[in-house]
This record gives C-alpha cells, sequence and structure tokens, in this order.
C-alpha cells in the first residue's frame, strides 16, 4: 500500500514537474514575443519620433521663409509708403483767378513727388467760387476756415483783413500740425508760382533743419532777390530777417508759436527777437517762388557749409576777403572795383542812405535789416560782383578782429 502511494506520488511530482516546465515554456515564449512585439513598438516609436522632428524641422523652415517673405514684402510695402516731407497748403481767401494760377504751378512739379508733399488748399471764408475751384482738384484736400467771431483792432485805423489773416494761419497750422500730425508745413500764398526744383530745395532743407536747430525756418524767398541783384542760384544764406513768402517750419516751432499766436501782424511778430530767440532763417539768393527757369540737382549738394559753426567762419573770411569802398558815390565806386566789396553804414538811417543808392530794401525790423545776417546784408551790384552793407557791430559778431 505504502510503495503504491510513493508511485501515485513520483506521478504526481512528475506530471507537475512537466507542467511546470510547459508553462515556464509558454511563458517565455509570450514573454519573446510580447518583447520582440515591445523592440518593434521601441522602434517603430523612434521612427515616429524622427520623422516628427524632421517634419517639425521642415515646418520650422517653412515658418522662417514664410516670416522672411513677409518681412521682405512688408519692407517693400514700407517703401512704397513714404513719409512726408511736409504738407504744403495754400492760403486762399478770395481769388479763385489767382489759386487756380497757384495750384496748376504746384501739380506741375507736385505731382512726381505726391507722397512726399501732400497738397493742402486752406480757405478762409465761404467765397463759392474758391470753393469750387479747390474742390475740382483730386490731388489737393481743400480746408474750410469759418470764422463768425467779431474782429477787434487794437489801434484805431487798422484793417482788420491782417487780424482775419492770423487766425487763418493759426487755425490751418494748428490742424495740419496737431489733427493731421505732420512734422512740417510749408506755406505758400494764392499768389505765388513755384519754381522747377521747389520740392528738392525743402526736401534738401528739411535734413539740414534736423540737424541744426538753430535754424527756425527756411524761405524760398529772398527779399532782394530781382534779377539785377541775383547771380548764383546754387548760393544759399544763412539770414537773421525772417523772409516768409513761401516757408517751411517744423513741428516743435509751432507747438512753441501756436499758444502765444499774435491777433495781426505774424510775419513782423516772428521777426521779433523775442520770438526767434537769435534763431536764423536759410534763404536762397534766387527766389523758388517764381519761374526763372533754373533747375538746381538738391540731393546732390553738400549743404554742410549752411550749420552754423561752419557758415560764421565761411561768412566772415569772404567779407574779409571784400574790398572796402568809402565815402559818398558807393554804387558808382562798386562799380569801378573788380571782385566783392563791402560797405561800411553807422547806423540805420546811414544803411537807408546806401540802399536807397542801390535799390535794394531799405527796411528794418527790430534792429535788422531785411536779409541780413550779423548785421551784413548781401547782394550783387552788377552781377557777378557782391556788394556786402556792413553794420558797426558785424565784425565783432563774426569774430573778425581785423582786416
Amino acid at each position: 500500500m505504502t510503495n503504491k502511494f510513493l508511485c501515485d506520488f513520483r506521478f504526481l511530482l512528475l506530471a507537475a514537474a512537466v507542467a511546470f516546465i510547459y508553462i515556464q515554456m509558454r511563458l517565455f515564449t509570450t514573454q519573446s514575443k510580447y518583447a520582440d512585439r515591445l523592440a518593434n513598438a521601441v522602434e517603430a516609436e523612434t521612427r515616429c519620433t524622427s520623422q516628427m522632428r524632421k517634419l517639425i524641422d521642415q515646418i520650422s523652415m517653412q515658418q522662417s521663409r514664410i516670416v522672411d517673405l513677409e518681412v521682405k514684402g512688408l519692407q517693400r510695402r514700407m517703401n512704397k509708403i513714404q513719409t512726408p516731407v511736409a504738407a504744403v497748403v495754400v492760403m486762399a481767401c478770395n481769388r479763385a483767378d489767382y489759386l487756380e494760377r497757384t495750384i496748376k504751378s504746384i501739380l506741375k512739379y507736385q505731382n512726381a513727388v505726391a507722397s512726399k508733399f501732400p497738397l493742402f488748399v486752406s480757405q478762409d471764408g465761404s467765397d463759392p467760387q474758391v470753393r469750387k475751384k479747390a474742390l475740382s482738384y483730386d490731388q489737393l484736400t481743400h480746408m474750410q476756415h469759418l470764422d463768425s467771431k467779431l474782429v477787434q483792432t487794437e489801434r484805431p485805423g487798422e484793417l482788420i483783413a491782417y487780424y482775419k489773416i492770423a487766425r487763418h494761419y493759426k487755425w490751418a497750422l494748428d490742424k495740419l500740425f496737431h489733427e493731421y500730425k505732420f512734422s512740417r508745413v510749408i506755406i505758400l500764398e494764392d499768389d505765388m508760382e513755384i519754381a522747377p526744383d521747389f520740392f528738392d530745395y525743402f526736401e534738401a532743407a528739411a535734413a539740414l533743419m534736423e540737424k541744426d536747430k538753430t535754424i527756425m525756418a527756411v524761405s524760398s524767398w529772398n527779399d532782394n532777390g530781382q534779377k539785377q541783384f541775383v547771380h548764383d542760384p546754387e548760393i544759399l544764406y544763412r539770414s537773421d530777417f525772417f523772409p516768409g513768402l513761401g516757408w517751411m517750419l517744423t513741428k516743435p516751432t509751432w507747438n512753441e508759436l501756436s499758444p502765444k499766436w499774435p491777433k495781426a501782424y505774424w510775419d513782423d511778430w516772428l521777426r521779433l527777437q523775442e520770438n526767434h530767440k537769435g534763431r536764423q532763417f536759410i534763404r536762397p539768393e534766387v527766389c523758388r517762388t517764381y519761374n526763372f527757369g533754373e533747375h538746381v540737382d538738391w540731393k546732390s549738394k553738400d549743404l554742410s557749409y549752411l550749420m552754423e559753426d561752419k557758415y560764421i567762419k565761411l561768412f566772415a573770411e569772404i567779407l574779409k576777403n571784400a574790398k572796402p569802398i568809402n565815402g559818398a558815390d558807393a554804387v558808382l565806386k562798386a562799380s569801378n572795383v573788380q571782385g566783392d566789396v563791402r560797405v561800411h553804414y553807422e547806423d540805420q538811417p546811414d544803411f537807408e542812405r546806401i540802399a536807397r543808392q542801390f535799390g535794394v530794401f531799405q527796411e528794418w525790423k527790430d534792429g535788422v535789416p531785411r536779409t541780413a545776417y550779423k548785421g551784413v546784408v548781401v547782394f550783387r551790384y552788377p552781377p557777378p560782383r557782391r556788394v556786402f552793407l556792413v553794420g558797426p557791430k558785424s565784425f565783432e559778431l563774426l569774430g573778425i578782429k581785423s582786416v
């Protein structure tokens, strides 16, 4: 019985061992399969990750190219959309025929640079013909100033027109600088024609104004610019006397002037020392506000000689080299001398006497003769000879110690 039990027990152990071995083999086989599958899965994941990275790199490269193209496209668009050099405003009131002639003169040369010099007509009052004429041009913007306030003059017998003009100028310049936000404005009147290089002149002058803050404004006008007193269309001068008649100023300057703008006689007001504060004005020898036929390539000209530190030395040297003439008959003596000449005056009456002989402007304002720089008035007589009318303090102001 015992032997049979042991035999049965051994048989059970053998069966259990066989079963165990079988199970272990199945487990090993299963684990191998899972290991292979896991390896395949890992390999597949690695391949997928690699492909994803390649795809991401490709997308990044495409995005970079797209961004580059967008930037280049934006740059091209920005190049096409030019920042204006200055707005040009024609001040008009009730002369429709004059306005038409002025607009035609401007458009003749402005069309090619319209984006740099947007054109405006500012009308004072409600003259229907002026309004109709301005609105008939698509190339400009019409502004209308309607002022119903009563004008009270400060002195008996004064013309109301001077007060209306001053109000109109302030309104128009406030609108262009503060509402339209231009950085510079060129002011013209409705009875002017411009020269072919008018816009090139002001573009070059704008760059100069950015560098030299002692320049208060740039004018296209020379008070002594009549044909018998001029010669060189490329020469520009600094002046202590505001010329007006086609002039450009900047927004910072207007921000200073606007709050204290005068009730009348705005141009004479600008000529007061308390307002220009020693700053000067650029003017040409040959006017740019009438058609004289000359066309200077201002973009190629070096205007750095007009910077204050350079100009005062240059002007002083030219003046020193001019031949002095004295006594009566200055005109006759100047005509008989070769080269530039200088004539000294003692005071305002003496200046007026000498200026009258030559036929140039005799007017003074706040101690400054028209066109003068450091008290010196220069003109051609006869061209190309230059005549310098030299004030009693001019040498001192120019730093000239001896001649």
